[in-house]
């Protein structure tokens, strides 16, 4: 499938003066060494800074630690990967072969890697007011308002006050097997809570998603 790299500006709402950093923005490292890591680094920080700006202004009363748990749940990778889909951004993706086939173009973990190396291909193309506007404008259509904090919270972090509102000890997490080859791995995690024994398992592309998994397999057991 083709892919209009002007149609796409046109929905990013900016124009590259150096078209060359948005081929690198979309450029997996399976196709080419100048791929977009780097960029996504960039990005990166600047979508974490616009976006806090962007809770600090629209939730003037939320304290400081709920406003960490809602920015980390507006940056996290499925919520990035739902906005480059809804760009559009798949089709333009450069992926080796083998990572085409796998459906490396579907994955959460690559889609939002991409959006993060675009905006950091604007940032330096057109400087911080560009990218920043760029996330604004990504964001416009997200609801931000007070109830997101309980919302953002994720399992790990919910089952940890479950515990501790008990006083409880926190749950350990043992990594019990991985699965699959090394460039799509599976990881399968035990949460165990020592006082009453129990212990549930989660899997994920990720430990960490993995933990997120068994957490909630455990407060839905404790609930």
């Amino acid at each position: 499938m083709s892919f209009d790299l002007q149609a796409f500006q046109s929905r990013l709402g900016h124009r590259f003066q150096t078209p060359q950093l948005l081929q690198q923005a979309l450029t997996h490292r399976s196709f080419s060494a100048d791929h977009n890591e780097r960029l996504e680094f960039l990005g990166d920080a600047v979508l974490s800074l616009t976006v806090s700006a962007l809770l600090y202004e629209r939730l003037p009363d939320m304290p400081e630690g709920d406003l960490s748990r809602v920015r980390a749940n507006l940056v996290k990778q499925d919520a990035l990967a739902t906005l480059a889909t809804q760009l559009a951004l798949a089709p333009g993706l450069h992926l080796g072969e083998g990572e085409r086939r796998s459906g490396g173009d579907k994955r959460p973990s690559i889609l939002a890697d991409a959006l993060e190396a675009v905006v950091g291909a604007v940032y330096l193309d057109g400087g911080f007011a560009a990218a920043e506007a760029l996330v604004r404008r990504l964001y416009a259509k997200v609801p931000l308002n007070a109830e997101m904090s309980q919302r953002a919270k994720d399992p790990k972090t919910e089952l940890q006050e479950w515990l501790q509102g008990r006083k409880m000890k926190l749950p350990a997490y043992r990594v019990v097997a991985t699965l699959g080859e090394a460039h799509q791995q599976t990881f399968d995690v035990a949460c165990h809570i020592e006082e009453n024994g129990a212990t549930e398992r989660g899997q994920g592309a990720s430990r960490r998603a993995a933990e997120q998994a068994a957490a909630a397999a455990m407060l839905q057991r404790l609930r």
